[in-house]
C-alpha cells in the first residue's frame, strides 16, 4: 500500500563518521617550504608533516593554512580546497575512505552553503548545508530506485514542504522528522490524483513491546488532475 511504500523510502543514508578534525596543535613536526622574510613564519607554498601523522601541502599565510591546499588525514580522509586562517573555508572537496565524498562550500571548518554529498551506497544529496547538516532546500536521490525527495530540510531531516518522485507517481505534502505527516496528495502519471493526510498511528495492544508509532494514510476519492 502507498503509505508503506512512501514511509519505507524516507530514511536517508548515514553520512560517514570519519573525523575531519585537523591538527590544531603547536607548529611542531616537519616543514619544507617558503617562509616570511621578516618573521620566519610559514608563508607561501610549503609542505608539512604534522605531529599526529597528517600531512598538508599548499599555501600558508603568516604561519597558518590560507589559500589552496591538500590535507591528508592519517585515517585515509583527504581534503582538497580552500583555507582561511587554518580552517576549511570556501570551495573544497572532502573524500572519505568508504568512498563517500562532499563537494561544495565550507565555512569555519564545516559544510556550510551549497554542496553535493555522495554516500557510500551511491545515494546523493544536492542542496544547502549549515554546520555540516542538511538545512534549507535540497534534493536527495536514492541510487537503487531513482526515487527523489525535493524539499525542505532542518538539522539534517526532512521538515516542511516537499515531494517524493517515484517516476510513475509523485507524493506532495508536509514532512516532520523525515516522515510524511499532515495533508498531502498522490499525483499519478495517468492523470489522476488522491488527496488526503498522513496521521500518526499509535501501536496496538498486540504489537511488540517497545513498538514505535507509525504513519497511516487516510485518502479521499481519486479525482482527475487538471494541472
Amino acid at each position: 500500500d502507498k503509505e508503506k511504500f512512501v514511509v519505507g523510502l524516507v530514511c536517508c543514508s548515514i553520512m560517514s563518521d570519519y573525523s575531519d578534525d585537523e591538527e590544531k596543535g603547536p607548529t611542531i613536526g616537519t616543514y619544507v617550504g617558503e617562509r616570511h622574510p621578516d618573521t620566519g613564519a610559514r608563508h607561501g607554498q610549503g609542505k608539512a608533516v604534522l605531529p599526529n601523522g597528517d600531512t598538508y601541502e599548499g599555501e600558508y599565510f603568516e604561519g597558518k593554512r590560507h589559500g589552496e591546499g591538500v590535507y591528508q588525514f592519517r585515517n585515509g580522509c583527504r581534503y582538497e580546497g580552500a583555507y582561511e586562517n587554518n580552517k576549511k573555508s570556501g570551495k573544497g572537496t572532502f573524500y572519505y575512505p568508504d568512498g563517500s565524498k562532499y563537494d561544495g562550500e565550507f565555512a569555519e571548518d564545516l559544510r556550510n552553503g551549497f554542496g553535493v554529498y555522495t554516500y557510500p551506497n551511491g545515494d546523493m544529496f544536492e542542496g544547502q548545508w549549515e554546520n555540516s547538516k542538511r538545512e534549507g532546500e535540497g534534493v536527495y536521490t536514492y541510487a537503487d530506485t531513482g526515487v527523489k525527495f525535493n524539499g525542505s530540510w532542518s538539522k539534517g531531516d526532512r521538515t516542511g514542504d516537499g515531494s517524493l518522485d517515484f517516476g510513475f507517481m509523485q507524493y506532495k505534502g508536509t514532512f516532520m522528522d523525515n516522515m510524511p505527516l499532515g495533508k498531502g496528495s498522490f499525483v499519478f502519471n495517468t492523470g489522476y490524483e488522491q488527496s488526503g493526510e498522513y496521521v500518526i498511528q499509535e501501536p496496538k495492544e498486540d504489537d511488540e513491546e517497545g513498538a514505535k508509532p507509525g504513519m497511516r494514510w487516510i485518502g479521499s476519492d481519486i479525482s482527475v488532475n487538471n494541472e
